[in-house]
This record gives structure tokens, C-alpha cells and sequence, in this order.
């Protein structure tokens, strides 16, 4: 079954704390609801962008440690679901549930298919 990505995306000041109880408990229900439909594979909130370290290759095959996210943005992913479903449209409407639990945007990707052996 193919696997997607449904990251939720918060602006740059986000501020977790702020998240209300009703918030938490919508989340809580739709994490419920995805176990119990055997949708979800993992899923993980993320620290802010501030804390993220980034790496760049360099001539000669070196690796370069910065500070802060690899791209300047407005947003950035504060989390995010590995779903198991049957197809993109299955994929979004968790998706659609997420924006209503999450009160945020959030993106819906496929993984690519990776070769087996």
C-alpha cells in the first residue's frame, strides 16, 4: 500500500504553548481515528525551525553544519503523519481532517515507490 506524508505547516513565530485544549484533544481524536482505521504509520511533532541544523555539500565531497533551517521561510513543518492508504484521495481526506483538528495548512505528498530486490 502506498505511504504519504501529511506534514503540517506553522508560520515562523509559532508558538506551541498557545495551543488550546480543544486543539489538543482534536488531534488526540484524529491520531485515535487513524490508528483505529490502520492508516497510520508514524507520526511525530517536530521542534521549531530555530532548533533545526542544516548541511551542505561542498567541493571535495565536505559537509557544512549550519544553524537553522536549510531553506529561509514564512512556514515550516511543525509535524507531521506517515499514512498508509489505498490512494491520493483516501490521503487527502485525513488531510482535510487534519486541517480542521490541527487549525493549520497542511500538505499531502506520496512517497516514491522504492525498488525492491
Amino acid at each position: 500500500m502506498p505511504q504519504y506524508l501529511v506534514a503540517i505547516h506553522h508560520p515562523d513565530n509559532y508558538d506551541p504553548s498557545a495551543e488550546s485544549e480543544a486543539m489538543v484533544r482534536d488531534i488526540d481524536v484524529l491520531n485515535e481515528e487513524m490508528a483505529a482505521a490502520g492508516a497510520r504509520f508514524f507520526a511525530g511533532g517536530l521542534q521549531s525551525a530555530s532548533h533545526a541544523k542544516s548541511l551542505r555539500k561542498q567541493p571535495g565531497g565536505e559537509a557544512v553544519l549550519t544553524d537553522g533551517p536549510y531553506l529561509e521561510a514564512k512556514e515550516h513543518i511543525g509535524g507531521f503523519w506517515i499514512l498508509d492508504a489505498a490512494n491520493m484521495d483516501e490521503a487527502v481526506a485525513w488531510g482535510r481532517k487534519a486541517v480542521v483538528a490541527c487549525r493549520a495548512s497542511v500538505e499531502v505528498r506520496e512517497f516514491l515507490a522504492m525498488p525492491t530486490e
